[in-house]
């Protein structure tokens, strides 16, 4: 939902004619059905590669290859060559595996104490924000619209699609950087920042230092946020993956074809999971900062998109399903004079003090305009060293505090995800766990 109403310079890029590769999608196996995601130009070259084909390949010839595989020997031969595909199974299909296993023993929100810490000072929180797509930027950027300070690095040679740029990076800072070749201004980061957000695989970025156990034992207090596709447990655990390949893989997409195996496999109206899940980091992780500074410790919460999914999947379902009534999007939108162009973005949900909530600056600008060491990375250095600017509100009225409260603009399964979750993340309930306690998931309000 959010995505499709977004626009550059007037123009939709949200939707199947934006910038999305038209190989992401399903395609037609020997024995049933595959997700395909090519979004990204080093996992389309895996897409073309391992089924036999190349870019001068076209989309009949493609799906005549796919076809000629069964469903999950694809999706290994895809995984084990660096790319991303879901074959489509049944929910009981997926919890019968063992990595459907692993991520039904999972919580939907986990926090435990990585190590001792003394209570750090009350001040604007600053989020180092090492997240990419959707999930893990939507709960750095919530966090940007309620007065976090939030630097998003990327790597140089792996840029972001403008898209999700442009929707992600409004109140941040961003720049590139090559976590290799500049851990000593990493570490200076890291320094500086009460919050760590990463949105990779468990363990992909352990080799410049950033195992959570590692983090807490160079910068006690500071609070450690992990999101990931397939949680920390289980042989899918280093595995990559995306919103629309948990759907695919979990049940999801054979649900929203009415649960009939012959049909072409649907999915949910917006990025349900990943938005879900980046507002559930977002709140978690201010609890998590507040309980640090009023009791201690190294927190690190713990979230995935497929325990997000197991969530959806356990609420009840009506039946028949009710009509959905189409909603004006024109009262959610708000236009912005970007550096790279006019933005229409979706105004950000919810509402501080009766007010409804509005984009922070800076305003969003693609990497095609940022450079390594640039102004913007320089600029937050100096900011994180300073330190002098005494103690802040843990939520800050600013620029996106103002005008008159407006609802939400959501789907449906998003909001009730959203609002059942954050009412169980109050420390009175067990879904958001300490370490050695019992984790289990709450039951939707009826």
């Amino acid at each position: 939902m959010w995505e499709r109403l977004l626009q550059h310079a007037w123009n939709a890029l949200g939707g199947p004619e934006g910038e999305l590769d038209r190989q992401s999608a399903f395609h037609r196996t020997a024995d049933g059905w595959l997700r395909l995601h090519a979004n990204y130009p080093w996992h389309r070259v895996a897409a073309l590669r391992v089924p036999g084909c190349d870019e001068a390949t076209g989309p009949e010839a493609l799906a005549a290859a796919v076809r000629r595989w069964r469903s999950v020997e694809l999706e290994t031969a895809l995984h084990e060559a660096g790319g991303v595909a879901a074959a489509v199974r049944t929910e009981q299909e997926w919890w019968a595996t063992e990595a459907g296993r692993a991520a039904r023993s999972l919580p939907l929100v986990e926090r435990r104490d990585l190590g001792p810490a003394a209570p750090r000072p009350e001040r604007r929180p600053r989020v180092l924000d090492l997240t990419r797509v959707i999930a893990g930027p939507v709960a750095t950027r919530t966090l940007a619209v309620h007065g976090a300070e939030v630097l998003r690095l990327d790597a140089p040679d792996r840029p972001e699609i403008p898209l999700q740029y442009w929707d992600t990076l409004p109140g941040k800072r961003s720049a590139l950087l090559d976590l290799g070749a500049e851990g000593g201004r990493l570490e200076g980061l890291l320094t500086g920042a009460d919050v760590v957000v990463t949105a990779y695989r468990p363990g992909a970025l352990d080799r410049f230092g950033l195992e959570p156990e590692k983090l807490a034992a160079r910068h006690p207090g500071l609070v450690v946020v992990t999101l990931s596709a397939w949680g920390h447990l289980g042989p899918w655990a280093g595995r990559r993956g995306f919103d629309s390949l948990v759907q695919a893989a979990t049940g999801i997409g054979v649900a929203e074809a009415g649960g009939d195996r012959t049909r072409r496999p649907g999915a949910l109206p917006a990025q349900v999971l990943d938005h879900a899940t980046g507002h559930l980091g977002a709140a978690a992780a201010l609890l998590a900062l507040a309980g640090q500074r009023r009791t201690r410790g190294t927190p690190h919460v713990r979230l995935s998109l497929v325990v997000a999914a197991a969530w959806l999947l356990d609420q009840s379902r009506a039946d028949p399903t009710p009509k959905v009534t189409e909603v004006d999007p024109a009262p959610y939108l708000e236009n912005l004079d970007a550096p790279d162009g006019r933005l229409t973005l979706t105004v950000p949900p919810g509402t501080v003090a009766g007010h409804g909530l509005r984009w922070p600056d800076p305003l969003p600008r693609s990497a095609r305009r940022r450079r390594p060491g640039s102004r913007y990375f320089d600029l937050h250095v100096r900011i994180h060293r300073a330190g002098s600017r005494g103690p802040d509100r843990l939520l800050l009225p600013s620029r996106a505090h103002r005008g008159p409260a407006r609802p939400a603009l959501s789907a449906g399964g998003a909001a009730a995800l959203v609002v059942a979750a954050a009412q169980a993340l109050r420390p009175a309930q067990p879904l958001v766990t300490a370490r050695g306690a019992r984790a289990t998931r709450p039951v939707a309000s009826r």
